[in-house]
């Protein structure tokens, strides 16, 4: 099937794609923020440059799109056109992921990978953050202990 747009319209196009500031990456800092969390953006020291870096939890959040990182949604099609160039790039974006995944595993950071489809709906988003409010209960149980204890010792 040919494509309809022309060379130069095809580019522009691709052009507009962003890589930082998208919708869901949007909606996932909105949610977080909201509930009192405190953040960093595109750490590019960090394996992978996570969306969202979370330093005082050591948590990574990664905010994927659906079609360029391979999802098995509905949203994650391959293109019918072209496909000697889609399919290995599509595996190298995937295999990028694990990669970076595992590099900051191994430093002892959390990672929290988000897709697209998951972002639009806060309840899911709320389940898959999950192990950020165990990890901010932990330190706010282990922050009052710690003041508790500093008091006695005046």
């Amino acid at each position: 099937m040919p494509d309809n747009l022309t060379t130069s319209q095809r580019r522009r196009c691709m052009q507009s794609i962003r890589s930082r500031d998208t919708h869901p990456e949007i909606l996932t800092r909105r949610f977080l923020h909201r509930l009192g969390f405190r953040f960093r953006l595109h750490a590019e020291n960090l394996s992978g440059k996570p969306d969202i870096v979370l330093p005082r939890f050591k948590t990574a959040i990664f905010v994927h799109g659906c079609f360029w990182h391979n999802h098995t949604c509905s949203r994650a099609f391959l293109p019918k056109t072209r496909t000697d160039y889609w399919i290995p790039k599509l595996v190298r974006t995937r295999k990028r992921d694990i990669q970076s995944a595992k590099s900051l595993k191994k430093d002892g950071w959390t990672v929290i990978t988000l897709w697209e489809c998951e972002v639009e709906n806060y309840r899911t988003l709320a389940k898959r953050c999950r192990s950020l409010f165990l990890l901010r209960e932990k330190l706010s149980r282990e922050s009052i202990r710690l003041q508790k204890a500093s008091n006695r010792a005046i």
